[in-house]
């Protein structure tokens, strides 16, 4: 979910449009914006009561407590109105800490009441369901509403009644406003679940004899929920918190988010600040926000944001430019520093990515320089070493300082690199390439048969002797854009513990070796890292034993499994799949955000699957609830998984195979963690690697408000694994289920070395909100705060660094005590079967090269943008060069003269057509008479051009270039071919003559004549006309011959090209093409017109056929 505060205009309309009661609600759609282009006398005529009645004017821009700051004027008429807003329009205010002008105001009918008329009501989201607040006195005076007024839950697909609301929330008012309360707080609720409200608050509500009066309101929306919402919710705007501006570029930002399928984030902090971020991942973000605060940066922060989700170069590239823009607009004194940072990446190609930065900066070089801007670079994931090698090298050859780092780099190092408080390391990174990892290190040249399954701290034999307990049901949900995953399970083995309020699962194992499932959806690349990952563990067989994919019927697909080829069905439905694969016990579900509901629901049904994975956005948070409870009730429990080393991985998790072995996520560890991030679960297998015996096992929860699963579901199994002997939890900002671990700790449940850190610390420090990368990443109360839970959880015994710097060391060191006190003794490392690499990732890396079966230059289709000959597609249209540019674009790779251009366009008009007598025509129509489609009866008339018909284009070109080029005179070429007995191809009309001639050609001469540089070869063919009509009238240059004769001067003197080219395109046919692409015009128009017309068959009159047969055979 990702809860959006819209303004209280916008709420209001909603509210008056859409809800259900028979409450009468008064003033409805009665409100005016007002803000500095506001012309009064226009707003008095567009809404005339502002003249008759006396009025309240406030700021609508998500300011609270509006009364008390006294921003809110009372029973004014017009003028009072504007002498109001007089000192308070466009004026810098202070609400809290924060500092912004007063913008825009809102004007609304006054409404006289009674203090006792006055209420309040609430209605907001939690993971049980949605709670009504009503309180009977309402107004400014309202004080702590969550202690004073009722409240009232309706569970996840519950529905509210108008008895319910009297007898949970109506107690105090009068028995005579108790029905049309109970009554409007019933269409009210059913209004916040239709159109996905998370929040609802109206304050003061006035009811009095005429109605119901909505005096103030304050709302958010689930953001995620637009593809459900759009119809009624429109082009909604959410205006920024109060103390920040909205930006252009923030909008720019969000719109290039809005038409991509990666995730584009952008808010300006201070755009006068020296230190800016450009960061990968949510999480990630949050993470270098908190580090840069810690160290003392919070007032130099000048934005924050995340790119994540595979963005391509050209998205990157528009995403770095804007950064790069707005911080070489203001120079600082002390220079600027841009970090770009993230954690490991599971499938964005990081070379590709930074590709478009690199463009950028080298773009914005100068104005870098100018503003001595450093950079610094740490990055992890696919094909990370190239892309710090490009990012290296762009620093030298422009002499803009940048830093690089990869994975041997903790990850938020450069942040203390760049505030000065680390140095920078001289040595340049480890020069490794991700195909390293790929090679046997043992130096053996055999595949060892298998790897450790146990932990990496406990004896094998141990292990087998008493296997984990395989969980009933378990579901999982995998996010592409946010590498979430969630999973439920069905905690078999519970255990309660009397001074515990938790139901917990004993040793309770996610995933084993034997785990099989099944993977909705064409999702190849995701299914061959899976299977690679099974065959460095050593599994006996492929963990995914089938596909479904409803758009086409029951085939199989290739993969790879180690060095061989292996087939995997693929079934229409999933039913089929099923019934034939019944070990499966997991489903892999890749439906799209519009379809994942259905398809998850339709999966709890089959009770032999354990696990459900489906890949989406996140859902809006009432589907997900309707989930979580479907589950519920099916005994199941929404949990959370990512990778279970040595036994299965979920899709992408993980990243790819070069990180899984560097991870040595193929055997298990000691070490277990949850995560909110998903992004920064790889961080949490680099760090862990490298700090301990490796990971047990690693789950993310996601960075959903209402995630599927909490911390403890995982901690407290954690602690019941005997495998597991000590836990790692990625806490962040928002929520409050930390606190559960903290009692859990102090209760004695959790006795096992917890090392806890919550992300988000930055939030306390900024002067306004700021919604951070994942939705649930805002605090709604003090205890919700990063900072409120690292203390807590450091009061309760957990290991809490002092910031995500330390987290690595902390770690080490509760490790390294582990295996002094003899609870971890690390066994010795077991190297990994060998996997091949594959071609396609071969190739991106550099390592191999093979001939192109095909080779190109006039077009480019792979790049953001579609390329002729050089040229981008939007260069062209900009251009304006018509289609006589484009050809001459992909046919002649030249940018022609506009003469030129429009000479080929009136060649292509000229040739389009010449009736339906012609043998093109002619064919074509009977083709099209006989039943066939436009491409077949294209081809058709097509066939007929030749040197009889049309194809005399070339040929003209040829013998009338050679003739002349030769030195023959006219009169010699003439009677020379005369001689040879050849026709001069290109002289000669059935129909037109010199007597009768071609409109056609006389277009063509006078254009030529007047725009050509030179006509020589045309003078020459027209003193050959003059002698051929000298003979016979109708032997004049015919429209061929013009065009043919006329193109080669135009090659030989555009300036576009050589002598040797323009002989060249002559010889090998280019002049005929022009005859085709324009007579193929003609040609489907014969047909559309047979099409319309409705012609049959056509059959040739007998009286049109001369019926000649041999003597002896009609004897």
């Amino acid at each position: 979910m990702s809860a959006k505060a819209i303004s209280e205009q916008t709420g209001k309309e909603f509210l008056y449009k859409y809800i259900c009661t028979s409450a009468a609600v008064q003033n409805r759609f009665r409100y005016a914006n007002v803000t500095t282009e506001t012309d009064f006398d226009r707003l008095a005529q567009e809404h005339p009561w502002l003249l008759t009645e006396r009025l309240v004017v406030k700021p609508d821009q998500l300011i609270k407590r509006r009364g008390k700051l006294g921003l809110v004027g009372v029973n004014l008429d017009l003028n009072g109105v504007r002498e109001w807003l007089k000192p308070r329009l466009m004026k810098e205010t202070m609400v809290g800490k924060a500092k912004g002008i007063l913008k825009n105001f809102l004007i609304e009918p006054f409404v006289p009441h009674k203090q006792e008329e006055e209420f309040y009501v609430c209605i907001y989201a939690t993971r049980e369901g949605d709670y009504v607040l009503f309180h009977h006195e309402g107004g400014v005076d309202v004080g702590d509403v969550d202690a004073k007024a009722k409240k009232l839950l309706i569970g996840v697909d519950e529905k509210i009644s108008e008895d319910s609301v009297k007898k949970e929330l109506l107690t105090h008012v009068p028995n005579d406003k108790k029905a049309v309360l109970a009554n409007f707080i019933v269409g009210l609720f059913n209004l916040y679940e239709d159109l996905f409200f998370t929040y609802l608050e109206i304050n003061p509500l006035v009811v009095t004899k005429d109605g119901i009066y909505v005096l103030d309101m304050a709302a958010k929306i689930d953001a995620t929920a637009d593809y459900i919402c759009k119809a009624k919710w429109g082009d909604v705007e959410f205006p920024p918190p109060f103390g920040r501006e909205a930006y252009p570029e923030e909008a720019y930002i969000a719109d290039l988010d809005a038409k991509s399928g990666a995730s584009l984030k952008l808010t300006l902090l201070n755009p006068r600040g020296r230190i800016w971020t450009m960061v990968a991942g949510g999480g990630a973000s949050v993470v270098y926000s908190d580090t840069i605060c810690d160290l003392g940066g919070v007032n130099e922060l000048a934005n924050y944001g995340e790119y994540s989700g595979a963005p391509s170069e050209q998205q990157t590239y528009d995403y770095a430019k804007t950064i790069l823009s707005l911080m070489t607009r203001e120079k600082h004194p002390d220079g600027k520093v841009l970090i770009i940072g993230g954690s490991i990446a599971n499938f964005t190609n990081v070379a590709a990515t930074f590709k478009g930065i690199v463009r950028a900066i080298r773009d914005y070089q100068v104005p870098l320089k100018e503003h001595e801007v450093t950079i610094f670079v740490r990055r992890g994931g696919p094909n990370y070493q190239e892309g710090l090698r490009v990012m290296g090298e762009v620093g030298k050859t422009t002499g803009i300082p940048i830093h690089v780092f990869g994975t041997e780099t903790h990850m938020t190092a450069i942040v203390g690199m760049a505030l000065g408080h680390r140095p920078i390391p001289n040595q340049p990174p480890v020069a490794a390439h991700t195909a390293n990892f790929l090679l046997n290190s043992s130096g053996s040249t055999s595949t060892p048969v298998s790897s450790r399954t146990a932990s990496f701290s406990e004896n094998r034999a141990r292990v087998e002797a008493s296997p984990a307990k395989k969980a009933k049901k378990l579901m999982v949900h995998w996010s592409f854009q946010s590498l979430e995953t969630f999973i439920s399970v069905n905690l078999s083995s519970v255990s309660v513990c009397n001074s515990f309020p938790f139901r917990v699962a004993k040793a309770t194992t996610l995933f084993s070796k034997h785990t099989k499932s099944i993977v909705w959806g064409m999702q190849t690349r995701a299914v061959q890292g899976m299977l690679d990952f099974d065959y460095v563990c050593s599994r006996d067989e492929p963990s995914v034993a089938a596909m479904v994919y409803p758009f086409t019927g029951d085939h199989k697909q290739k993969f790879y499994w180690g060095h061989k080829e292996i087939l995997l069905p693929v079934y229409k439905n999933m039913s089929d799949a099923m019934k034939k694969h019944p070990d499966v016990d997991v489903l892999i579900n890749f439906a799209s955000l519009r379809s994942a509901f259905d398809s998850t629901m339709e999966t709890m049904q089959y009770p032999q699957v354990n696990a459900t994975i489906w890949k989406f956005t996140p859902l809006p948070s009432s589907l997900r609830a309707s989930l979580k409870r479907v589950s519920q009730s099916l005994d199941q429990q929404l949990l959370v998984g990512g990778i279970k080393p040595g036994c299965f991985k979920i899709g992408n998790t993980g990243g790819m195979l070069d990180n899984i072995l560097a991870s040595k996520l193929y055997r298990p560890g000691s070490v277990a963690y949850v995560s909110r991030s998903g992004g920064m679960s790889n961080e949490l297998n680099n760090i862990i690697s490298r700090t301990t015996d490796g990971v047990f096992e690693g789950v993310a929860i996601g960075g959903d408000r209402y995630p599927g699963s909490v911390f403890t579901d995982h901690v407290l199994r954690y602690q019941d694994t005997p495998g597991v002997k000590m836990i790692v939890v990625l806490g962040e900002i928002g929520g409050t289920e930390e606190y559960k671990i903290c009692q859990a700790i102090k209760q004695g449940r959790i006795t096992k070395p917890v090392v806890c850190w919550c992300i988000g610390t930055c939030a306390t420090m900024f002067s306004s909100e700021v919604q951070f990368g994942h939705a649930g990443a805002c605090a709604n109360q003090a205890s919700e705060t990063a900072v409120a839970k690292n203390q807590a959880l450091k009061d309760a015994g957990a290991y809490v660094p002092k910031s995500f710097d330390e987290l690595g060391e902390i770690i080490k060191s509760v490790y390294d005590d582990l295996v002094a006190k003899g609870v971890i003794q690390p066994a010795e490392e077991v190297p990994p079967p060998t996997v091949p690499m594959d071609y396609s990732w071969a190739r991106e890396l550099g390592l191999i090269r093979k001939p192109a079966s095909f080779m190109t230059s006039i077009c480019d289709e792979r790049g953001q943008e579609l390329i002729y000959a050089g040229m981008p597609i939007t260069e062209v249209f900009k251009s304006e060069i018509g289609l006589g540019g484009t050809l001459g674009l992909l046919w002649f790779q030249r940018r022609l003269p506009r003469y030129a251009c429009q000479f080929i366009e009136m060649c292509l008009m000229v040739t389009a057509d010449h009736g339906p007598a012609v043998s093109g025509a002619h064919n074509t129509i009977v083709c099209a008479r006989a039943g066939k489609d436009l491409i077949s009866s294209l081809t058709s008339g097509l066939l007929t051009i030749g040197d009889r018909f049309g194809g005399a284009l070339d040929a003209a070109a040829k013998q009338f270039s050679k003739a002349f080029d030769s030195g023959m005179l006219p009169m010699e070429f003439v009677n020379k071919m005369k001689k040879d007995g050849k026709l001069i191809m290109g002289i000669g009309h059935r129909v037109k003559s010199i007597n009768n001639p071609d409109m056609r050609v006389q277009i063509l001469k006078d254009f030529v004549k007047q725009h050509f540089p030179s006509t020589q070869l045309l003078d020459y063919a027209l003193d050959v006309e003059k002698i051929t009509t000298s003979k016979k009238p109708n032997l004049i240059l015919n429209v061929d011959g013009f065009i043919g004769v006329a193109f080669v001067d135009l090659l030989r003197t555009c300036g576009g090209f050589t002598r040797d080219e323009a002989d060249e395109f002559v010889e090998i046919g280019a002049l005929n093409g022009i005859f085709v692409l324009g007579r193929s015009m003609g040609f489907i128009g014969h047909y559309l017109d047979q099409k319309r017309l409705k012609q049959g068959l056509y059959r040739h009159p007998w009286d049109d056929i001369s019926y000649v047969l041999p003597e002896h055979m009609s004897m």
